[in-house]
């Protein structure tokens, strides 16, 4: 089978000097050469790990795994590919639904193999475990609301972290709306009423800062 490597660091610093990208690549390659892989190309990225979809190198890869030109992808460690257990519990299901396979040495995820497959699964079934528990505590704090007599709803409030790293995400690495959203459900942050993001939730969050902004607050 053939395979791409994908390297990364978050540093312009460490992707000048390669350090990092030349210890993964090595890693990778070796584990390749031992299964019998024929590593097409390696692919460097310098590029923050918060978002799959921010990053164009990785983005390539994907789509030349979607083409066929490759059937693996292998990766050194979870977080040079995400810092999301439900991002890449996302990916599994796409590799999956394409047709290809992603190799994870940290976690010792080759889904070219049964035994791999088998861990793939699980490691996609804790992040779904984790995605329906912050459901349900979200859902036991509205409850305990009502039972107090607070009222649940009303003006909704997002903590000015969570807006700074929004408008950050919008004009500084330029992502869509849609991307935003659905970067903070993967990683389980609630919105304002304790629920999933939106594109339309993201807007009046950006709305709501720009406001700010203009009257000093």
């Amino acid at each position: 089978m053939k395979a791409l490597i994908y390297t990364r660091v978050s540093s312009g610093e460490q992707g000048e000097s390669k350090l990092g990208l030349e210890a993964q690549a090595a890693k990778c390659s070796e584990y390749s050469g031992r299964q019998g892989l024929e590593v097409l190309e390696v692919l460097a990225e310098v590029k923050s790990g918060k978002s799959v979809k921010a990053r164009p190198v990785l983005n390539e890869a994907l789509a030349r795994l979607k083409a066929g030109e490759a059937q693996v992808l292998v990766v050194a460690k979870l977080d040079r590919l995400s810092r999301s257990l439900f991002d890449f519990a996302s990916l599994l299901q796409r590799s999956e639904r394409e047709g290809w396979s992603v190799v994870l040495l940290d976690l010792g995820v080759d889904t070219t193999t049964p035994v791999g497959r088998l861990q793939a699964q699980i490691v996609a079934s804790v992040a779904e475990f984790e995605r329906a528990r912050i459901s349900e505590r979200c859902q036991e704090a509205a409850q305990a609301k009502k039972a107090r007599g607070q009222r649940v709803g009303g003006t909704a409030i997002t903590s000015r972290a969570v807006a700074r790293r929004v408008v950050k995400l919008r004009h500084a690495e330029g992502l869509t709306l849609l991307a935003i959203a659905e970067l903070l459900n993967s990683e389980g942050v609630s919105s304002a009423r304790g629920g999933k993001w939106y594109a339309s939730s993201v807007k009046a969050l950006l709305e709501s800062e720009q406001g700010r902004q203009l009257i000093g607050a």
